[in-house]
């Protein structure tokens, strides 16, 4: 699923909300999805799934080969 079925479905779901309404709290909610992870915090959607970042470290001969 993309970001514009997701949006498809909340709208779809809430009939009540204008689409652009609908779009403001999926952006809401993937902005701070992604804020706290950008933080390194874990996120975890219950019955979803659990989501955390994590930074790769170069092997030190990769590193080099950058200089």
């Amino acid at each position: 699923m993309i970001k514009s079925e997701l949006l498809q479905r909340v709208a779809e779901q809430n009939r009540h909300l204008y689409h652009l309404d609908a779009e403001k709290i999926v952006d809401a909610i993937l902005g701070e999805i992604i804020a706290a992870l950008t933080r390194g915090d874990r996120v975890e959607l219950r019955g979803f799934g659990t989501f955390r970042s994590s930074v790769v470290q170069l092997a030190s001969a990769a590193t080099r080969a950058l200089e």
